[in-house]
């Protein structure tokens, strides 16, 4: 998987790679050029005593080594761009891929393991492309041209890279093959102790109430026990890596100098071979230690690669449609037709056999018990889920042939959980119509009941908004969200238990105000309170998934047990008259 994921978001720079390739060929070869000019300096100049030789080489030296350090710049340059790149790419490709997700993708990889997937893992990923195209690149150039000038040399000396070499590399290959499980187990680790977070952080006034702080903690600790374990193992043995290099590395020095030694003592070598024969050992161990790090990045980065593509090779199972229906002859019509949805794995559907119909102008309400389908009833509209059964239309066509863009500018949604952005109050209502002007804005929020207290903000429309709206009251975020949706002016409102948070008198004022503007347009309200349904033109009393009861409010009383059950339990004998 790594090799693909690679391979595929690399290609745009193909020519960024070929330069980086020429760059580390021409520096690592000035590189291994630099000690065979040391040693003629040393055997033809010093020995000699030939001042001029030495001037005239020593040039030459510094103009190699300029050359080498321009090209190691240049191509740590190109490298960062390629690196940063694939990187942005990559992040782009999980971003598109997780927005066109259905719920149903959504919970199944979970929003902790999701985030830690586009972050750390990516940058895993992209952090190894940066040290190959500094470091892998150069390495088996250096190690093979090093093992060439070595021989050439002297090649007398050359066993010890024979034994040196295969030293290092079995030495590696044992560490590594211990810290590949370990970093498998540490990215799962990762994604625990990040939903522990996210739960802990969204749910710290629940866990307060309920004054379990001590609890939460002990689970914490056990997950940050658990990835602390993965990582101390893992740690441990990378801690052996350079430690080993090192050890062979100096062992290998005093061989050369030891067994080398004896040879300028019996005259086969000059001192500047010897030395030039211990530069190039150097740079071939080098080049070794260089690929070892990268082994070391390597399983890490296999595993987040893993764990990427999964979440690219995961299709939505919400599907565009191959040719979509972009002009409607209805407008403002919604119709479920035995529509039945039925989860992966579950035996049971949980919605069965839904059929109604509302025209432009009229108001259906669905009320039932929690758990009883409504919420997931309303999803099936803007496609948040697909039917397993029957079909769903607007405007007379199945979601499933219209064009997303025209279904979704077509309904204005206000979810069960309102949810609100970061930014200021006008950001949050222009998600609703971009280009809305700031009396648009305020006579949504008017519309809404909201218009008072966003004008007692400090900045009004301007006024700050964190994240999930948690500045403002659970009320006052239900409100901003329905002024999103009127400020769009859609065909069908959606209404998904949009009035739960509000008290009776605001949502009383709130419903007189809505009958003018959804006057024409379509109007599905999901509620649990009876007041706020019982104008509604058609009421569809849900349980188990199954309608058991449709008509008005009167003729519900009059032949719907289950909804005269609700009544009872909400409202006295006078109100429900």
């Amino acid at each position: 998987m790594l090799i693909r994921l690679t391979r595929e978001y690399l290609k745009p720079y193909r020519n960024w790679l070929t330069t980086i390739v020429l760059l580390q060929f021409v520096g690592t070869v000035a590189a291994l050029y630099l000690p065979s000019l040391n040693a003629d300096i040393i055997d033809k100049g010093v020995a000699v005593g030939d001042t001029g030789y030495i001037v005239r080489v020593g040039g030459m030296m510094l103009a190699v080594a300029l050359l080498q350090i321009g090209c190691s710049v240049a191509a740590v340059w190109y490298s960062s761009r390629t690196a940063m790149g694939f990187g942005r790419d990559v992040r782009a490709s999980i971003f598109r891929r997780v927005g066109a997700f259905s719920s149903r993708e959504v919970q199944h990889f979970g929003a902790p393991s999701l985030i830690t997937r586009q972050t750390n893992d990516v940058q895993q990923v992209q952090m190894l492309v940066l040290m190959s195209c500094t470091l892998m690149v150069a390495a088996p150039i250096m190690m093979v041209g090093g093992v060439i000038m070595a021989m050439r040399t002297n090649f007398g000396l050359s066993w010890l890279l024979g034994v040196s070499i295969p030293a290092l590399l079995l030495s590696v290959g044992f560490i590594v093959s211990r810290m590949v499980p370990s970093f498998r187990v540490m990215q799962v680790r990762i994604d625990e102790v990040n939903r522990l977070l996210r739960e802990q952080i969204t749910g710290v006034r629940v866990v307060r109430a309920f004054v379990r702080e001590p609890h939460e903690t002990k689970r914490f600790a056990g997950a940050n026990e658990d990835l602390t374990a993965v990582a101390i193992r893992a740690g441990r043995w990378q801690a052996t890596m350079f430690p080993t290099v090192m050890m062979i590395m100096n062992a290998s020095s005093v061989a050369v100098l030891w067994f080398g030694g004896h040879r300028v003592e019996s005259g086969q070598m000059e001192v500047g071979q010897l030395t030039a024969f211990l530069a190039y050992l150097v740079q071939i161990l080098m080049s070794v230690m260089m690929a070892t790090f990268m082994m070391m990045m390597i399983p890490r980065s296999a595993v987040c690669a893993d764990r990427i593509i999964e979440v690219l090779d995961t299709d939505s199972s919400v599907v565009p449609p191959a040719e979509p229906v972009t002009v409607v002859t209805e407008r403002g019509t919604l119709a479920f037709e035995h529509v039945e949805l039925t989860y992966p794995g579950a035996d049971v559907p949980v919605v069965r056999d839904v059929s109604f119909t509302a025209q432009l102008g009229q108001t259906v309400a669905i009320i039932g018990s929690t758990g009883a389908g409504k919420s997931t009833m309303v999803n099936l509209i803007p496609r948040l889920f697909d039917v397993t059964g029957g079909r769903v239309l607007v405007d007379g066509v199945d979601v499933r042939r219209l064009d997303p863009d025209l279904l979704w500018n077509t309904i204005g949604l206000v979810p069960q959980k309102a949810f609100l952005f970061s930014g200021t109050v006008a950001s949050n209502l222009r998600y609703g119509k971009p280009d809305a002007t700031e009396d648009e804005m305020w006579t949504a929020l008017e519309i809404a009941q909201a218009r008072e207290f966003v004008e007692a903000m400090p900045d009004g429309l301007e006024s700050k908004i964190a994240q999930g709206g948690t500045n403002v009251s659970g009320g006052q975020r239900q409100r901003l969200a329905i002024a999103r949706a009127l400020i769009r002016k859609p065909e069908i409102y959606l209404f998904d238990d949009s009035f739960s948070a509000l008290d009776l008198a605001t949502d009383a004022r709130l419903r007189a105000a809505l009958g003018p503007v959804t006057r024409d347009a379509t109007v599905l309200i999901v509620a649990q309170r009876v007041t706020t349904i019982r104008d509604a033109d058609q009421i569809l009393v849900v349980e188990d998934g199954e309608v058991v009861g449709r008509g008005t409010h009167e003729e519900l009383l009059a032949g719907c047990e289950t909804y005269q059950e609700i009544v009872e339990s909400q409202l006295s004998a006078e109100e429900a008259a």
